[in-house]
């Protein structure tokens, strides 16, 4: 099984089946609640990022092919250590492929552009020599991502189980480097 499918199956676990809670914005085609249709959420899938989609009707298949497309490939998930490329893939379905790279950027102490291009490989490829180079970058990336988390106005709503997610993420990542 490749770094991708490995991965994949982890995030899909997270992610679960099709909801439509209009409280979550996530859900609405606007991205805001009460703008545009409320068609939910399915395995990470959002009527904001996606509101062409028919959401409720999609296929694991689909969905698969979504998450390879429009996440792994942009941010370059089989350049990444696997364990990086997983932190940097989860953040993407769920945050966006733009926060996720620019954390990871962060955290590797490169301009922070959105883009993994030559120099944020070089860096992550430099940190990854270090003792426990590919855990400090880890664990900077899931830091940078509960701190914006638990600044949404929906925290107080969905804060739990994000937080629930993003603690278990480290002991994921171990799997997947093993």
């Amino acid at each position: 099984m490749n770094n991708f499918d490995r991965t994949f199956d982890l995030v899909v676990a997270h992610e679960g089946g099709f909801t439509n809670d209009p409280a979550d914005p996530g859900n609405w085609t606007g991205g805001g609640i009460d703008i545009g249709t409320c068609r939910g959420t399915k395995f990470g899938i959002s009527a904001a990022a996606h509101p062409e989609l028919d959401i409720a009707n999609l296929t694991l298949d689909d969905v698969k092919a979504l998450y390879q497309r429009d996440y792994w490939d942009r941010i370059a998930g089989d350049q990444l250590p696997p364990a990086v490329a997983f932190l940097t893939f989860d953040a993407a379905i769920n945050n966006g492929t733009g926060h996720a790279v620019r954390w990871l950027q962060q955290a590797a102490s490169v301009d922070a552009d959105g883009v993994i291009g030559e120099k944020t490989l070089a860096a992550i490829g430099q940190i990854a020599k270090k003792p426990n180079g590919i855990a400090d970058l880890g664990t900077e990336l899931v830091a940078q991502r509960l701190t914006f988390m638990a600044a949404l106005p929906t925290w107080k709503t969905f804060g739990l189980g994000w937080a629930r997610r993003l603690c278990r993420l480290p002991y994921e990542a171990l799997a997947i480097a093993a």
